[in-house]
């Protein structure tokens, strides 16, 4: 774990000690003061405060509960330079390991779609670090890619998770826009076993950290049935725009955990073409898929290799959607061994050219257990029986399922079919880039250059 952390926070130091005038150990952003201790200490001496969720069963509301929308103003997020050295540190480490939860998931489902929300993944596994203590805190904390410059055991070598989960909160309301061409969502959902008593602190530390947040408690010990009371449950809190779709709920666990995220876009610049076109799955396969067509002025380049070709496309003015596809005979699976090892890297030596664009509608929806993926990483123990969580609940918890649900919509309401601007600019040599076979795309905020989403489209037909 630990050797992990530090090639994790090795690759932070070589990316950014480049670009600022004064180096900051991304730790130190991060970390308890001195004052800041005593007070937990303090807190901790005092005890903690607990509830019993109601049952997923009733209609009330419960006064714990908290939906933040009414909270969530319209005003634009304000960066300050401080604020601005946090997110460079937190998205690349959210990228490392978002890349490392992606090759997991396209070993195991080769041939589909894969959609992954990586400041979803890694924002779950920071609440549960908030909730966890002793070696279970130490190592997730290491697998988050924080490693303390000194060996100094005490709370200064702790990472303040309040503070990463403001940074990934702001990566989040940062790519919000009131525009009509981008909507974005996050619903958070706790589900105990009837009588468990959760934190009260816990919960309120979590309620920022998403857009609603609901605690219930369901009987795991009926499998089956729990499984359709929480879909229900997501379903009728989402007014139907979110599924869960749960199998194997271990009747033993206390605790399941699941975040859904949603991001919608009408590309309004762009029309979609009036016949549908051919989409290659693979050597054997065609389908027939609604089809974009959007002409302008895009960020492109070729690898060096000449084995795929990137393009960068302004979706809405907080957020860049980037296109990769595989270029002069090469395969996706080959592509996709080959991730870049930083985010950056996506955005690197892109340049302006003229291009006509042709890619697929898309409704991708990919769903994850984050406790599935850790054991696939070997580490089945992080979030295991032998868990220490207790800042969750003072009962020796067993978590089940940790969901992590993730939706992108790419659509235009445009129909009409506009002139070919190739005809209007004669002078003009425009680049024909059209995404008919598999290919990766991932959605940037485009302040922070953070990657909110990483996917693979195999088959636009099929939306999960």
């Amino acid at each position: 774990m630990n050797r992990v952390a530090d090639l994790l926070c090795l690759l932070v130091f070589l990316t950014t000690v480049t670009c600022d005038r004064v180096y900051v150990h991304p730790f130190n952003l991060f970390s308890f003061n001195k004052s800041t201790c005593e007070e937990l200490e303090s807190l901790v001496q005092e005890g903690k405060k607990t509830f019993v969720p109601i049952s997923i069963e009733s209609q009330t509301t419960p006064a714990y509960e908290d939906d933040l929308k009414d909270k969530d103003k319209l005003e634009a997020p304000s960066l300050s330079s401080r604020g601005r050295q946090k997110l460079s540190f937190v998205k690349d480490f959210v990228y490392v390991l978002g890349v490392r939860f992606y090759s997991k998931l396209r070993e195991a489902r080769r041939g589909q779609n894969v959609l992954l929300s990586l400041t979803s993944l890694y924002g779950s596994l920071v609440s549960f670090y908030l909730g966890a203590s002793n070696q279970t805190a130490t190592d997730l904390q290491g697998l988050l890619g924080f490693v303390p410059p000194s060996g100094d055991p005490d709370c200064t070598s702790r990472v303040d998770g309040h503070k990463v989960l403001s940074s990934l909160r702001m990566i989040e309301s940062l790519v919000k826009s009131r525009d009509e061409e981008l909507l974005f969502s996050k619903t958070l959902c706790l589900f105990s076993a009837p009588g468990v008593p959760l934190s009260e602190q816990f919960v309120l530390d979590l309620l920022p950290s998403a857009d609603a947040l609901y605690a219930r408690a369901v009987d795991f010990t009926n499998p089956s049935e729990a499984a359709k009371q929480i879909s229900a449950f997501v379903e009728a809190r989402s007014e139907g725009r979110s599924k869960c779709f749960l199998t194997d709920i271990d009747p033993s666990a206390d605790m399941l955990f699941a975040v859904d995220v949603r991001l919608a876009v009408n590309l309004k610049q762009a029309s979609r073409l009036k016949e549908p076109q051919e989409f290659q799955v693979d050597s054997d396969t065609k389908v027939l898929v609604s089809m974009l067509s959007v002409t302008g002025t895009f960020k492109y380049k070729t690898d060096a290799s000449g084995t795929f070709c990137v393009v960068e496309v302004p979706i809405s003015k907080t957020a860049l959607l980037v296109l990769l596809q595989p270029i002069n005979g090469s395969d996706l699976e080959h592509v996709e061994s080959k991730l870049p090892l930083q985010s950056s890297a996506w955005l690197q030596q892109l340049s302006p050219r003229e291009i006509k664009l042709t890619l697929p509608e898309l409704t991708i929806e990919g769903s994850s257990d984050l406790q599935k993926l850790l054991a696939d990483m070997e580490l089945p123990a992080l979030l295991g029986k032998g868990a220490d969580l207790s800042k969750i609940s003072d009962t020796n918890l067993t978590v089940g399922k940790v969901i992590n649900t993730a939706f992108f919509k790419l659509t235009s309401d445009r129909t009409d079919q506009p002139e070919d601007p190739t005809a209007q600019k004669e002078d003009v040599v425009f680049l024909e880039v059209t995404l008919n076979k598999p290919f990766l795309f991932a959605v940037f905020e485009e302040k922070s250059r953070a990657m909110l989403f990483l996917g693979r489209v195999t088959n636009p037909l099929h939306g999960a």
